[in-house]
């Protein structure tokens, strides 16, 4: 069971990523997205807890996991 969770969020985050190429291909900015301009400094000076809260303050229906995981995977860009 644990496994089909990853897996299925792997497949959300491959579509995510798709989704994200469309729209810049056509030039559509996403209305609820987020500026990481803050967050991906924070994660640069390695202040990740400080991020996490930076990111629920700009996206307040964020759970705690939720903004976890996506600056977690910001991180990763960086």
């Amino acid at each position: 069971m644990f496994g089909d969770s990853m897996r299925l969020e792997r497949k959300i985050d491959r579509l995510e990523r798709k989704l994200d190429l469309i729209l810049a291909q056509l030039g559509i900015e996403d209305p609820e997205a987020i500026d990481f301009t803050d967050i991906d400094d924070l994660l640069r000076r390695e202040q990740k807890i400080k991020a996490v809260k930076r990111f629920r303050e700009l996206d307040p229906g964020a759970s705690l996991k939720e903004a976890a995981d996506a600056v977690e995977a910001r991180r990763r860009l960086l």
